[in-house]
């Protein structure tokens, strides 16, 4: 028989109703979202919670409330499942550097990094993954971050780099992606160059906006201290301070990932971002990003993190479908070392 465990009780309750009414969520989806990812159940009413589960996780879903409070204590506005997601993982985190006492006493304690932008605030971390990342664009000149989508690579190198550009550690922005899967075959579009590139640019404007007065991002591009170009507009080049960010770098060839990296000037900083799982080159091309990871392996000054589908902060159905399509891909790779299945027999 299986070892029983005692379920206990943990009660809390919140000085202010409208604050509880956040942490909680719209039809209590947080403490929905909660109950599942922690294994306890828990009953809001009010400003008050009753949480029920084994010691450990109703002593860490007690924690995450509170945490969550101080969060939106300080900030007023609604949480998201990414937020809910991002306090359980840093009270998981924090329990394993501190001790029980000192994390109680301080549950909104920062253990992740986190990058201030003047429209945002402060942003911290998520997850462990983010938490690394932030930690290697403040100490590299050079950062690849690989893995799915929805984990933050793209925004949050954004984010950073308005962050220097605010703190006037660089005078420019340069953003740029390859602009269509297998090349950059644009002149068959209509209209000017910005009209030609704009639509494969628009989640590094999505992230732009994101991060600073709309104003000031249009008045950054009329200026160019803020540029986004195609790939192929890098060659010949040498970008001096500036934060330099490659985007779906997946998708660059070996010839074009060395040329951009070799772009890299002065007080300047360079971010690589790709998902090596969404390659979309012709058939027998090789990544330039794969190809530049396993080259510059151990090379100084040079980051790289990794993110898997437990890091994804878009939505937790996003985490779901992710993991369910690397399942389908390890499950092709299995058949693939058995290429002889035993066949039925003849009729």
């Amino acid at each position: 028989m299986g070892e029983i465990v005692e379920l206990v009780e943990a009660s809390l309750t919140f000085d202010d109703n409208r604050l509880a009414s956040l942490v909680f969520g719209q039809y209590d989806q947080n403490v929905a979202h909660i109950e599942r990812r922690l294994s306890v159940t828990a009953t809001a009413l009010g400003n008050h919670l009753v949480i029920k589960g084994s010691p450990e996780a109703a002593e860490k879903a007690r924690k995450v409330f509170e945490r969550l409070y101080a969060r939106v204590r300080t900030s007023g506005t609604a949480l998201t499942l990414g937020d809910v997601d991002g306090a359980i993982q840093e009270t998981t985190q924090q329990g394993t550097l501190f001790p029980a006492a000192e994390v109680s006493a301080e549950p909104d304690r920062p253990v992740f990094d986190q990058i201030a932008t003047r429209r945002r605030g402060a942003v911290r971390a998520r997850n462990t993954a983010q938490d690394a990342y932030i930690k290697l664009l403040r100490s590299r000149e050079l950062v690849f971050a690989e893995g799915p989508a929805g984990t933050g690579k793209t925004w949050l190198a954004v984010g950073h780099a308005v962050s220097l550009l605010e703190q006037g550690h660089v005078e420019r922005i340069i953003l740029s992606r390859p602009a269509v899967e297998a090349g950059e075959r644009l002149g068959f579009l209509p209209g000017d160059m910005r009209e030609k590139v704009d639509p494969y640019l628009r989640p590094i404007y999505d992230a732009l906006y994101d991060f600073m007065e709309a104003r000031h991002v249009d008045r950054g591009l009329q200026t160019g201290v803020i540029e986004i170009a195609p790939l192929a507009f890098m060659r010949g080049r040498t970008l001096t301070n500036a934060v330099v960010l490659l985007d779906e770098a997946q998708n660059t060839t070996s010839m074009q990932m060395k040329m951009f990296l070799t772009r890299l000037g002065e007080n300047s900083r360079m971010i690589i971002t790709g998902d090596p799982s969404q390659i979309d080159l012709p058939p027998g091309q090789r990544s330039g990003l794969v190809e530049a990871v396993n080259i510059l392996d151990g090379v100084e000054g040079i980051g790289r993190v990794t993110f898997r589908d437990v890091d994804v902060v878009r939505h937790d159905l996003v985490r779901r479908i992710v993991t369910a399509y690397e399942s389908a891909a390890h499950g092709e790779h299995e058949s693939d070392r058995n290429p002889n299945p035993r066949r039925r027999p003849n009729a």
